[in-house]
Formats: C-alpha cells, structure tokens, sequence
C-alpha cells in the first residue's frame, strides 16, 4: 500500500517546528541557537548506506547516514542579551557536528553538501562564516572527527589518503564458504546489528573507514600528521605537544562491533613523530557475563586535563570478569611526558571504575559503580599525591533516585579540555541534579565544599513550573542559564542570577499546539496489590470535567527493572512539565478525544538474590491491573475501552501483557523483541543466558504464547532496525505465530526505519496505523 495519513489535527501536531538548542562558548560571551528542521522525507532516508561493523554511513559523503542536523544558527551576546546573524553560512545550511574553540572565538562544524563533508568556522566577533579550504572530512566512524588545538589556530581532523581508488567490487563468485571457529573459551555475545560477515565486508570497512589526521589552520594550510589507518579516536594533550591516537587493527570480528575490535594505542608528537606504544588488543569477542564485565587490558585513555601531558588509563584486576570474586576490580594507571619508563600505579577500585573530572593537583573526582548492588562510589582524590588522599563523598544505591546528589558541573579550561567548575576559590564546586522527591522532580544546583565535602543549597526549581540547569558561570558574577516550562507554557530559556533573583527570557518559544491548550494533567497516584507505590501522568482531552469521563484510554508504557521495592515506589518525573510531542508519544491521540495514561509506574523488582524477570509476567500484570482499577475508580476511564502500547521494550510489555491477562480491548507494539530465544546471552536489565534461565526466557517470550494472544495486536517495525536485539524478524516471526494460530493481528514495516523513525511519511503512516486500530478496536 502507499504511505497514508491521519486525520488532520494529527498532521498539524507532526508539523510543528521543534524546539531550539543552545550552546555556550568556552568564554561565556556568547550563546549559539541551533534550529534543527522538521522530519526529514523518505527520500532521504533512502540515499544509500553502508552497514558494517556495527555501524552505518553514507558512502557518498563519507559521513554517517541518517545524521541529525541543523539548519538555522544565531548568536546572542550574553552581555547586551542581543541577537546576531550569522553571514556566510553556506545555503542550504545543513550543519551536523560543531566544536568551540579552546577561546572561545571560533565554532568549527560540519556541513553535508549531499556529495561531500566540509569543515567550516564561524568567527563570533565578526559574525561571519567561511569554509577552510579543502578540508574534507572522512565521518565514517563514530563521534567528532575534528578536534581545535589548544591554540585555537589549527584544526585536527580525519581527512583522505591520497590514492584513494574506488571501492571494491564484489566478487562475482564465491571463493570459498565463510568459516568461523571456535575452541572451547566462552564468548557470550549479545546479539549485535550490522556486523562484518565476509572478506568483502572487510575489504568495504578498510576502504571507507581509512582516514589521515591532517593538521589544517583557518586559511587551509595542512599538514599530515598520521598516515592511512582507521583511527578508533585521537587526541590532543593539553599542552598541544603530544597526540594519543587508537587505531583498529586485523584480524577483524564478525561476532562485535568496531568498539570491540583488535586495536592498538600509541602516543606521539604533536607533529607525529612516534614516542611511546601503549597497547596492543586483540579482538573483545570473550567479555565474560554481566554489565560489570569489561575487557582485559589498558582501557579508556584520558588525558589529564590539568596539567600539560599526563596519560591516565584503567586495566581490570578481575580478568574484567564480574563473576570472579575480587577484593578490587580495577587499578588506575598514569604516565607523564616524556613517557619514558614504567606506568605508575596510582589507586585499586573496590568496583568497576566510571570516570574522572579534574581540577588541580590536590582535587579531582573517581565515580566508580557495581551493576548487580546498584552501588555507586563517588570519591576525591589527589591525582598528584595519591597516597595521601581517598575521601568518599557519596556510597548509595544509583537506582536510589531521592538520594541522588547530582553530577559534579564541569567547564571547558583554556586548553580544550574539560575541568570541575569551581567558584574561584578552588575549594567550592557545584553539583546539579534532578532533585527526585515523592513531590516530584525539583533540579537543583548545589555548592559542595573540598575536602570537607559540607553541600549547601544555590538553586532550586520551586512554584507551579519545571526548570533545569543547562550552563552555569562564575566568570564577572555567578549567572545561570535555564530551561523553564509548564503545562501550558513550553520551554524556553533564561539568563538568571540566582542570588539577585533577576532574569532575562533568552528564546521566545511560543505555545506551539493551539488544540491542545485545553488539555487536562495530573500526575496520578496508586499501589499495586503487593503495596507497591505506583506513579504516571494522566493527560484527558478536555477542559470540561464533567466530559473526561467514560473515555477510551491508551496506556503507554516500558517497563524497569529494581532491586529494592524502596527505589521502585520512588516518584522521578514532574506534573509541571510542558507536554511536548516527539514522534514517539502517545499524545497525538489526545486530539482524537481519548484519555492518555503515559509512562506510569511498571517496576519490576527483585530483592536480595531474586532475580526480577523470574516474576516478570506475574509483576507486570499487576502493575497493569493496578493501573486500570486507578483510572476506572476515578470515572475516567471505560474498562472496556482501554488499550495498552509501547515503543521497544514497550511492545515487548505490550505483547505479554496481552498474552498473560485479558485486560485490554486492543494492544500496539512498535520495533520490539517477542522471542528471547534470539537473544540467548540476554537483553534489557537480564544478565542470565538462555541457558542460564530458560524458563524465564521461554515465560517472558510472548512468541512462546501466541496461542494465549486473543487480543487485537498491532505490530510496526522500522525494515532497518539497528538496536541490539530488536531485529525486524522479530515482528514477522510473531506476526507469522498470531496468524498461525488464529490470531487478529497487523504488521506494518516501515521501509529504511531504523530503531527510532525518522521520516515525515513513516511517521504520518505510523500514526494513520494507530489511529485506525483504536478507532476499529476502541
């Protein structure tokens, strides 16, 4: 059939412009608007792609498919609050990724000319926009492949090899069957999209993902750095006079993606003269089981960003297995210029390290975490004298939300890198969060002092709205910029000083939904049979009370795992938030005149050494059933109305819900996974294998009760789904089990859709798909 479309006051919602970013310069001087463009045709989505290793490009541009992007840019003088024009900016604008300068003068970005990817710069005094001269970038791989040089003059990035040919052909005969072998280590991959599966797929990989660093100015002077490699990252010391660079090495894997391949690290000058090898990997194919395993070896190398040229890194004392028992699981490692002689071993890790934040030789920051107790360590250390320094400033469960103290700020320093916001003591620093509480989210920004790890209050959202933090300066006085938005107003943001009391509105959002002003919502409250305190938001389609009543509903959901019945009762979302669309919500149908229950409480819990998907089925439908008694006591809904949806793991609740309870009139399940058998070595929160737990695999497949499935059930899957398990065979297996056991059911693919959809026409065709199902059904 050809794409359709809903009824009109649907189209108008997809329509609207969506909404604004910023970005503050390193400096504090000016503020960036980016104004990304509406949903882009199915004729884009249908230029060619590339799929290997686990990634997906476009092999005209060399630049990643499906890539988002801006079209509109203005700058805003933080100090007079006006508005500039950009000039120069090439036409169409369609700007992918940008970079500040260390100084803050400059933004680097790149533009996607359909042929090729540029590096332009914008320079901020002026205002103006110029492209540096044959500056083409190879973007195949994953994140930013440019980088400023501290001096804010010149300019890193992946460019072409000279003699580049043309791609490979495939060959037009078979040379042999493919092999692959193993010998008796276990390797318990979880089941990954888009791998390398042939010698061609190797020969495209080397072909494409092949780049020189090249060293370029403003005026297109270059200069190679490195030669042809497929460079996994790069980066620049603080000091600009050293270059750490990863690159992947053969053999490659065709059981995981690029980020798990053979690689070797090495360091070398600015201008790249070899100084010192660090590793050499082979392929992680054999990570043991469990979320805190990890790979054995030199892992996540970072440059110290407050001094000149200091490498840290991380090894595993486990063998990087979770399952070994261990009184430390990692050891943190430095090495500092000139990197001759041995590392130096600087602190053991109770649990598996998560990241650093600097700031001076006596203070930075350790996060360190544990997936099977939730348990989550914040420390300062001295990175300097690490024997004289070890204070824990935060121990607590991560799944804890009301104990949450927030994430340390960060700022960008003059040398590019990034470094603790202090308040220019050196002593104060400042943590912001999302302020969980049983009122509802309320983000914050607190002082923290060091060492004595004493926090006061700086800021806090209060009043019948929802604000958050997005930057924070100290620079002249302490200011903030935030976000702020209600049920009726949507976001825009704000220049505030939050000990003055005074503001200034930075953007003029207007209400960008008319119809749906009126809207009712109302974060409702209710316990599940075993007490369980359960959450979600309510949004009814009327501004009359005496006319929300009796309604259909669609419910709306996805599901999470706990730990402790404690976490699962917390309260972590906000009634004062302005209810903008994605192509993803339920919303739309509230234009339709149905009752919307979106995201309410599903917990699925375990404590102690119960596992959580072992009552899955019987925790789910409880949830659920609590859920409809709670709308239909309230008179909202009509029990016989109600239909029940969700987006990936969503549908995968979807699907059992209606295989194990009758409690729905129709269900809707998008790009899920239906038969956990296809994914043996887990998925989602589950840890198991298949073999492992094949009961609860086989229980918690509603593949395996599609007999049960009585229910209308719609089925949509994007054709070129890339997430880790959700593979579109998926809906055509469950689809093909439905029909077969006489089942009433719909499958809709979506041509060139990944994981989340993208076009205007699959999105208008998802939702005409929606909208026709709860008509007939509801």
């Amino acid at each position: 059939m050809n794409y359709q479309i809903p009824s009109e006051s649907i189209v108008k919602l997809v329509d609207v412009t969506p909404p604004p970013f910023i970005s503050l310069s390193p400096d504090d001087q000016w503020l960036l608007i980016l104004q990304p463009p509406g949903y882009p045709s199915i004729a884009d989505l249908a230029k060619p792609e590339l799929r290997l290793a686990g990634i997906r490009f476009d092999p005209t541009t060399y630049g990643k498919s499906k890539a988002s992007y801006f079209t509109g840019l203005l700058r805003i003088n933080l100090e007079t609050l006006t508005g500039h024009p950009v000039t120069g900016l090439p036409e169409p604008l369609h700007l992918e990724r940008f970079q500040w300068s260390p100084d803050g003068r400059y933004l680097a970005f790149t533009q996607n000319t359909g042929t090729s990817i540029e590096l332009w710069f914008i320079d901020l005094t002026s205002g103006t926009a110029s492209r540096i001269p044959g500056a083409l970038l190879n973007d195949t791989m994953p994140g930013t492949r440019f980088q400023w040089l501290p001096d804010s003059k010149s300019i890193l990035y992946c460019g072409f090899p000279d003699e580049r040919g043309h791609p490979p052909s495939a060959p037009p005969v078979p040379l042999g069957p493919l092999v692959q072998e193993t010998e008796g280590k276990a390797a318990p991959v979880r089941t990954y999209q888009d791998l390398l599966r042939s010698p061609y797929d190797e020969a495209l990989f080397d072909f494409y993902c092949t780049s020189l660093l090249v060293r370029t100015n403003l005026q297109g002077k270059k200069e190679t750095i490195l030669p042809p490699a497929i460079y996994l990252s790069f980066s620049l010391s603080p000091d600009g006079q050293y270059l750490l660079a990863e690159k992947i090495v053969k053999p490659y894997s065709y059981l995981v993606p690029l980020d798990r391949f053979a690689c070797e690290a090495d360091i070398y000058t600015a201008g790249g003269k070899h100084v010192r090898h660090l590793s050499s990997l082979p392929p992680a194919e054999d990570i043991p089981k469990g979320f805190s395993s990890v790979r054995t070896g030199p892992r996540g190398y970072e440059w110290r960003a407050d001094v000149p040229a200091e490498l840290w890194w991380v090894e595993a004392l486990d063998d990087g297995d979770a399952n070994r028992e261990a009184p430390f699981r990692d050891r943190l490692f430095s090495l500092a210029a000139p990197f001759k002689g041995e590392p130096i071993a600087k602190y053991d890790l109770e649990l598996r390290f998560d990241g650093m934040e600097w700031f001076s030789e006596d203070i930075a920051i350790v996060e360190q975490s544990w997936w099977d107790t939730r348990r989550k360590i914040t420390a300062r250390i001295a990175p300097s004298h690490p024997a004289d320094s070890w204070q824990v400033l935060f121990d607590r469960s991560f799944e804890d939300a009301y104990s949450d103290p927030g994430n340390f700020i960060v700022r960008p320093a003059r040398n590019g890198k990034y470094v603790l916001q202090d308040d220019g003591t050196g002593t104060v620093f400042f943590l912001s969060g999302l302020g969980a509480s049983p009122e509802g989210n309320r983000p914050f920004i607190d002082r923290i002092h060091l060492p004595t790890g004493k926090k006061t209050r700086l800021w806090q959202c209060t009043g019948k709205k929802y604000e958050v933090p997005y930057y924070l300066s100290v620079k002249n006085k302490l200011k903030m910029i935030i976000r702020r938005e209600s049920p009726s107003d949507p976001p825009n943001f704000f220049l505030i000083d939050p000990e003055l009391g005074s503001e200034h509105p930075v953007t003029h959002v207007e209400h960008p939904y008319p119809g749906l002003k009126n809207i009712r919502k109302e974060m409702i409250r209710y316990k599940r049979a075993d007490g369980i305190d359960l959450t979600g938001m309510l949004y009814l389609p009327y501004e009359e009370e005496e006319k929300n009543a009796g309604l259909p509903v669609l419910i709306w959901a996805y599901p999470q795992e706990y730990k402790t019945a404690t976490a699962a009762g917390q309260v972590k979302d906000s009634s004062f938030r302005f209810p903008w669309i994605s192509w993803a919500s339920p919303l739309f149908f509230l234009m339709k005149g149905y009752a919307i229950l979106d995201n309410p409480s599903l917990p699925i819990i375990g404590e102690g050494d119960a596992e959580p998907n072992d009552t899955y089925v019987e925790q789910l439908v409880a949830g659920a059933q609590a859920a409809i008694d709670k709308l239909v006591s309230m008179g909202v809904a009509d029990p016989e109305k109600i239909a029940v949806g969700g987006h990936s793991y969503g549908a995968f609740m979807a699907a059992n819900l209606l295989a194990h309870s009758r409690l729905f009139a129709a269900g809707i399940a998008r790009s899920g996974a239906y038969n956990r058998t296809l994914t043996p070595f887990g998925f989602q929160s589950e840890e198991r294998t298949l073999w492992d737990a094949p009961e609860t695999y086989i229980k918690m497949s509603p593949f395996m009760h599609a007999h049960q499935i009585k229910t209308p059930l719609l089925l949509i899957h994007g054709e070129a789904d890339n997430n880790s398990g959700t593979f579109p065979m998926q809906s055509e297996r469950f689809y093909t089990a439905l029909k077969g056991n006489g089942g009433t059911a719909r499958l809709v693919l979506l041509p060139h859709e990944n994981h989340m959809y993208r076009a205007r026409e699959s999105i208008l065709h998802m939702l005409w798909e929606m909208e026709k199902w709860l008509e007939k059904y509801l």
